[in-house]
């Protein structure tokens, strides 16, 4: 039976009401908070269908969600945090947000190099692609490509991302495969870097440590996976997999726009014109990188607010952000400004959608309720935030 599965049928004005209030009731003995002092439980308190679906079994759908507040204070900026069962100890797959660390790992590198910079053009030995860094930081936050990405890891080495993010103190993190292709393979594989346009040079590989298996709460998920064409009726095991946790984001996102907010050691050493071309990238849209908006609308990348939309977003609504969707989880890390109210926000949500407790089969439920509730949860906020300005 998919426990995640709601009825179609229209909810009566009486159940509706019997539901919300069983919902405050729920949210009201969260963390020690009331509803009505703590705005993220009273928008996860929204009639919005697609918030009162997941709030029905929000453990069932391994929801975590961190709300900032911002309060600027002359030239400081402060940060007032609200929490739904957010827990690092509690394992979600974090799909293409390891991407972010990923890229700040590249632009160090490179802020360090004087023979390299970010307009450096470079490919994998023996493939055909040719790319530069800021095409690749460019098609990873745009469309959240996966070879884009690889290269960057190509470039680094998994033990130097890790190192680098560490040493940042944004929170528990590990990298231990990439993403899509070649997940096994510790050594790295050579780059040809264009030292000029005609001449190159071959980086050499990369020996990367063995990563050791995670040992925290659900790493093993569901009740089956597909291996080929044969069905598995046990767990799907996660031990080995990337591991990045919604406050490490949420620790990432914010030394990332609000670097003044945090000791010089805990910031990432880019160049100014380097954190202006993050900055561009973080918010660039599928459109503006040059994809077809057909296949690849505005809210492709921007799950809140606009992921469940092919509408255009505005110019005055700026979303910086990182998503990830693999395995039935989907997450976004974002800071959202409105240029026209001056609102500003941060939040960081995840949610698993395998309503079938399947994995492998790629039958997840991200368009019917994922997307819909972080679009919803994305607007109620920002609605919150217009109002409270």
């Amino acid at each position: 039976m998919n426990r995640h599965k709601i009825s179609n049928q229209p909810f009566s004005w009486i159940s509706a009401w019997l539901l919300i209030a069983g919902i405050f009731m729920f949210l009201s003995g969260c963390g020690g908070l009331e509803v009505e002092s703590n705005p993220l439980l009273r928008v996860l308190s929204s009639t919005d269908p697609a918030i009162v679906r997941v709030m029905q079994d929000p453990q069932g759908y391994e929801v975590q969600i961190r709300y900032s507040r911002i309060l600027r204070t002359s030239d400081s900026v402060t940060f007032v945090n609200y929490d739904f069962r957010v827990d690092s100890s509690q394992y979600f797959y974090p799909a293409s947000t390891v991407k972010f660390p990923v890229v700040l790992a590249a632009l160090e590198k490179l802020n360090e190099l004087d023979s390299l910079n970010r307009d450096t053009r470079y490919y994998i030995e023996g493939d055909s692609v040719e790319n530069s860094f800021s095409r690749d930081i460019i098609e990873i936050f745009a469309v959240s490509d996966n070879h884009a990405n690889n290269r960057l890891f190509e470039f680094l080495g998994q033990d130097e991302i890790n190192r680098r993010i560490a040493g940042k103190q944004a929170g528990p993190f590990r990298l231990s495969h990439r993403l899509g292709f070649h997940r096994e393979v510790l050594s790295t594989q050579p780059l040809v870097i264009y030292l000029n346009d005609t001449l190159t040079t071959l980086s050499a590989p990369i020996i990367n440590s063995a990563p050791k298996p995670l040992n925290i709460e659900g790493v093993f998920k569901g009740s089956g996976y597909l291996e080929g064409d044969s069905l598995i009726s046990d767990p799907f095991d996660f031990r080995m997999k990337n591991y990045l946790p919604v406050t490490t984001l949420d620790g990432i996102i914010k030394r990332v726009i609000f670097p003044e907010s945090f000791p010089v050691e805990q910031q990432f050493k880019l160049s100014s014109d380097q954190r202006s071309f993050l900055l561009e990238a973080m918010k660039i849209l599928p459109r503006q990188a040059g994809y077809d908006p057909e296949s690849y609308p505005d809210g492709y990348c921007k799950f809140f607010l606009f992921g469940d939309t092919e509408e255009q977003i505005p110019e005055h609504l700026e979303i910086y952000n990182k998503v990830g969707f693999a395995y039935g989880t989907l997450t976004d890390c974002a800071y959202i400004k409105d240029l026209a109210s001056g609102v500003e926000f941060l939040l960081t949500a995840t949610i698993l959608v395998n309503g079938d407790g399947i994995y492998n089969n790629d039958h997840y439920d991200y368009e019917e309720t994922g997307i819909p509730f972080l679009a919803a949860l994305g607007r109620d906020l920002y609605q919150y935030e217009l109002q409270r300005k």
